[in-house]
């Protein structure tokens, strides 16, 4: 009996889709509203805000595999200029989560000028590393062939994440031009490459002094940092960092776990004469983009350091 408590307590985290692909739904807004709530009692969801300047465009198809089709948001102004663009990485551990969960940010960020884009990617109980990474480079060069459609200057193109997407966004940034970091499967017209990275809340370094990725880390990278350190390595942004990364923004809570190998980064890119931003909100718990009183800042944040890199 205890045996099958256990199975249905595993398996009642998960639900199929029509297309067969489980879906892990423990990462919501409000269940990070409850959980920080207990310690900062203060908080409050943020609410949707009217945006009159901001066409939306919900369920774009920009990858199938097979009969699986990803998708994504945009959210853009209504002019007819061509504007800087955001491809924006949601969170959830790689294994939860899911692109609605940024569309209040991108909203906020569409009516300040940028082009907004919430992709959709495989999570670990659908695909393991680096399914993911390719999927949000495939969305990358999707956006640059529809960039007129969208109003998206090409070569204004930065990379957003929080918590697990930070680490992604970090990853795909610190990647411009690496073949071993492309779906070779799908012929692309652009390449992938991006001119910015923000970095929200997320790690540089699986296997650090200061990380604790564990089960989690290893259900996406497909093994135990024991059983696959190669991997390890290779999926950690840090290790990529050179002389041809983008200007990066680093966004932090005040929990170090959440920003390991971010310092040893940060030498690199001075090393490299990279510009780099630290930004952390005192006193913050994980998950701080969805709630009051944190995200303006942290919108606040991200615009001042895009219209600095992209002369906005």
């Amino acid at each position: 009996m205890k045996k099958i408590a256990l199975l249905l307590f595993f398996f009642s985290k998960f639900v199929f889709a029509q297309t067969d692909f489980p879906i892990d739904t423990t990462y919501t807004v409000k269940s990070v509203y409850l959980k920080v709530k207990k310690e900062y009692p203060h908080v409050s969801i943020v609410q949707p805000r009217k945006y009159e300047n901001v066409n939306q465009k919900k369920e774009i198809v920009y990858k199938q595999i097979n009969s699986r089709k990803l998708h994504f948001d945009a959210y853009y102004n209504n002019s007819n200029s061509l504007n800087p663009a955001i491809v924006i990485i949601h969170g959830g551990g790689w294994k939860s989560g899911n692109k609605s969960q940024m569309e209040i940010f991108a909203l906020e960020m569409a009516s300040k000028g940028y082009s907004c884009f919430n992709i959709e990617y495989r999570l670990s109980p659908e695909a393991k590393y680096p399914a993911a990474v390719f999927d949000v480079k495939n969305a990358i060069q999707y956006i640059k062939t529809k960039a007129k459609k969208y109003n998206v200057d090409t070569t204004k193109i930065a990379v957003l994440g929080c918590s697990s997407g930070g680490q992604m966004a970090a990853l795909i940034g610190t990647t411009n031009g690496n073949r071993t970091f492309e779906d070779t499967n799908k012929k692309a017209k652009f390449s992938s490459n991006v001119q910015a990275i923000v970095n929200i809340d997320g790690i540089l370094a699986f296997k650090h002094p200061e990380a604790k990725e564990g089960v989690v880390a290893g259900l996406w990278l497909g093994g135990s940092y024991e059983e696959i350190p190669i991997i390890w390595y290779q999926a950690s942004p840090l290790n990529h960092t050179d002389k041809n990364t983008p200007p990066i923004l680093f966004i932090n809570s005040s929990i170090p776990r959440f920003h390991a190998g971010r310092d040893d980064m940060i030498a690199v890119l001075n090393k490299n004469g990279i510009y780099s931003e630290v930004q952390i909100l005192q006193n913050s718990p994980h998950s701080f983009w969805f709630l009051n009183p944190w995200f303006d800042e942290t919108i606040n944040y991200t615009t001042q350091f895009l219209n600095k890199i992209f002369k906005q």
